[in-house]
């Protein structure tokens, strides 16, 4: 039978906006069973309102989901700082709550979704988990955003540590680290001069990497993938 014809159930943490929203309107329209996980409505797929920031949050949304059989957890959200990325950011000031926030967000939750997944994952033939990296978690990458770059980096180590604890499961791990992509925010951003004129990645692009991760056969995992911006100044760093 050919793949792509197959009916997935596919889990998208953070689906109300942004990437998530974007991947999460890709696979419903292919006929996936898509179930969509936020804070805030979901306009497709079947929604579950969770706040995955905290251990109480995660465990509501796994018993939401039941024992059904999942064949990919896609984590496309995060969060980061106020005013990150514009001048207005000020490490010094940032409340160490933000910090903690960040970290459990995009470290912590998608360790932790995929741990108390793993009954769910095990029952598909072909299980994957794909995060949301960012470029500010590769080498040499860092921004002054101190919580985001930390938990980007924390989350690529995580990854990698989860492909060697899970190697019994066969779950492929994948994170993938872009630029910025152009989703309605940060296009809006660039507008507003709060973000330098640049070229975003299209959507298309991100939804076209995670497509073909999830095309690919159980006998072959892909660490990580980087998508960068033409000409980009993190370009020129790596």
């Amino acid at each position: 039978m050919d793949a792509s014809s197959v009916k997935r159930k596919i889990l998208v943490i953070g689906a109300s906006r942004g990437i998530g929203a974007a991947v999460a309107e890709y696979f419903v329209q292919r006929g996936d069973d898509v179930v969509c996980i936020s804070r805030s409505q979901s306009t497709v797929g079947r929604w579950i309102q969770g706040d995955i920031s905290t251990a109480t949050g995660i465990t509501s949304v796994v018993a939401e989901i039941g024992n059904t059989p999942v064949d990919a957890l896609l984590f496309m959200g995060g969060t980061w700082e106020q005013q990150a990325f514009t001048n207005q950011y000020d490490f010094i000031h940032s409340p160490d709550a933000e910090t903690r926030y960040v970290i459990a967000v995009n470290t912590i939750a998608p360790i932790e979704l995929t741990k108390q997944l793993i009954p769910n994952l095990r029952q598909s033939h072909n299980p994957r988990a794909i995060f949301i990296g960012a470029l500010s978690g590769l080498d040499h990458c860092a921004t002054i955003e101190v919580a985001n770059t930390a938990s980007k980096f924390g989350l690529r180590g995580a990854a990698q540590a989860l492909r060697i604890a899970l190697a019994s499961e066969k779950i492929g791990i994948t994170v993938i680290n872009p630029g910025n992509i152009a989703t309605p925010e940060v296009l809006e951003d660039i507008a507003a001069g709060r973000f330098q004129a640049q070229v975003p990645i299209p959507l298309a692009d991100i939804i076209s990497a995670v497509a073909w991760i999830l095309s690919l056969s159980a006998a072959v995992d892909i660490g990580e993938i980087t998508l960068y911006q033409k000409e980009s100044e993190l370009t020129k760093l790596v």
